[in-house]
């Protein structure tokens, strides 16, 4: 019987040794065919998305620092680990493009070109802030920037998303709206009413589907009778839809192309579903319990935005690691400077709660 399962044991440690070195060839082939795949960027704009996507990560974790603090109240949802989707969609955009979300928004108001001081300042609730203090995490705008909120009820910028959609091609320009909204909205009927608008009357409107995989703390596959195939959710009004690596700024980039030119030469809506993964819970307050620790680890060891540029600009010899330091230094430099400004501006005055406020006589 010893001998038997020595035998055994022996068996299964070579069975073992092959299949870790079965992986590791695989592994090592998967890294020659990327590193073999030549970037569809060049190295200045490779370094444009990198510092973009920094700037989004070091203002987010600082907001978070902020949040622990009690320095900003409410509802705060973090953007870490998506920042490739709104990185690569805006570098397809172009002045008089337009830009609608949901309430996890302080990466799409960054890409767009709002300064993180206002954005730091409105978290906190103070006068510097892009809503003066009274909009806080989930109700920013700027009209410069064409950027129309931050909305908090789920599903509802995607109506507003296809009115703006409807003002661009009736005042006969070749803008788009790009309206984002996540895989936990993809069920609710203003939705479909919105798809069947935009389809009849052909609107410039690109939705934006941002699948983390999460609606809140439930599984999209538990909430979604077609599963994670959220692209395919506006055949039924001739919607074209594509499913995208939202992990990859590039494959983005290459996606949202492809979308503007679809609506820029008149075609009518696009569906994008990004695959994407946010790192934290839902909202600062969710601890996030209902995934593993390892499935977060995995994600962000294999998987991260920002590492897969890295990546390339140092594997392509079009910087080093010295270079992004000095850029990660200089971004957080950024930030602190914003989060100081949120700090040292005033509270609004109380009369502010009487100003920009639409009553219907």
């Amino acid at each position: 019987m010893a001998r038997e399962s020595s035998k055994s044991s022996g068996a299964k440690k070579a069975s073992a040794k092959k299949a870790s070195a079965k992986k590791s060839a695989s592994k090592k082939a998967g890294a020659k065919k990327a590193a073999a795949r030549k970037p569809s960027a060049s190295p200045e704009e490779l370094q444009t998305y990198y510092r973009d996507m920094l700037l989004i990560r070091r203002f987010e974790e600082k907001a978070g620092q902020l949040y622990g603090m009690g320095l900003i109240g409410g509802f705060c949802h973090l953007y870490i680990g998506q920042e490739a989707v709104v990185i690569g969609m805006q570098a397809c955009c172009k002045e008089g493009d337009s830009v609608v979300t949901s309430y996890r928004d302080h990466g799409h108001m960054l890409a767009t070109g709002m300064d993180p001081k206002g954005v730091m300042a409105e978290l906190t609730g103070r006068e510097g802030g892009y809503s003066k203090g009274k909009g806080g995490s989930m109700h920013m705008f700027s009209k410069e920037k064409n950027f129309y909120g931050g909305h908090g009820i789920v599903g509802a910028q995607v109506p507003l998303g296809t009115g703006i959609g409807f003002a661009l091609q009736y005042n006969e320009t070749d803008n788009v709206c790009l309206t984002y909204t996540g895989d936990g909205a993809m069920n609710q009927g203003q939705v479909y009413e919105s798809f069947n608008m935009a389809a009849l009357w052909k609107l410039p409107v690109i939705y934006v589907i941002e699948n983390n995989k999460y609606g809140m703390g439930t599984s999209v596959e538990r909430i979604s009778a077609s599963g994670a195939n959220l692209h395919d959710r506006g055949k039924a009004y001739g919607i074209p839809g594509m499913e995208v690596d939202g992990m990859d700024v590039l494959a983005v980039r290459e996606a949202g192309e492809e979308a503007v030119a679809h609506c820029r030469a008149g075609k009518g809506p696009i569906i994008l579903e990004m695959k994407t993964y946010r790192y934290r819970g839902h909202s600062m307050s969710d601890p996030a319990k209902y995934r593993s620790k390892d499935e977060v680890n995995k994600m962000r060891s294999q998987h991260d935005p920002i590492d897969h540029v890295k990546n390339i600009l140092i594997d392509g010899g079009h910087a080093s690691e010295e270079d992004l330091k000095a850029l990660d230094k200089e971004v957080k430099q950024i930030v602190s400077e914003a989060a100081d400004f949120a700090q040292e501006s005033p509270e609004p005055d109380p009369s502010e709660l009487w100003t920009d406020v639409l009553i219907d006589a």
